[in-house]
């Protein structure tokens, strides 16, 4: 289960995909199969998510990294390379940014 908390020394990582109604659900059944099959099982990989707008428009996911080195290597893995091609060419726009949690906040 994925855990925001600002305790956790590994790396956040978040993408954007900017997509079009008509490739919205092809991009998130590629993504969900790079999860299953790929990344999930990397070295480092904490926990993921997969997000999808009400327009069909935006995809987000989240996942945290031990460290930021084990998400690079993933990143380097040839399987991944290729399948991240093939997302990249169904999005207008794709966009992966390391972050730091700052702060949590609940009820």
């Amino acid at each position: 289960m994925t855990r925001i908390d600002k305790e956790f020394t590994g790396q956040t990582v978040i993408c954007t995909f900017e997509v079009t109604p008509g490739t919205a659900h092809d991009v998130l059944d590629a993504l969900n199969e790079a999860y299953d099959q790929v990344i999930r099982h990397q070295p480092g990989y904490v926990s993921g998510a997969i997000h999808l707008n009400d327009a069909q428009t935006r995809i987000c996911t989240y996942s945290q990294w031990r460290d930021r080195r084990d998400y690079q290597a993933m990143l380097r893995n040839p399987e991944m390379r290729t399948r991240n091609r093939a997302i990249h060419g169904m999005c207008r726009h794709f966009e992966p940014v390391m972050y730091e949690v700052v702060d949590t906040w609940q009820t």
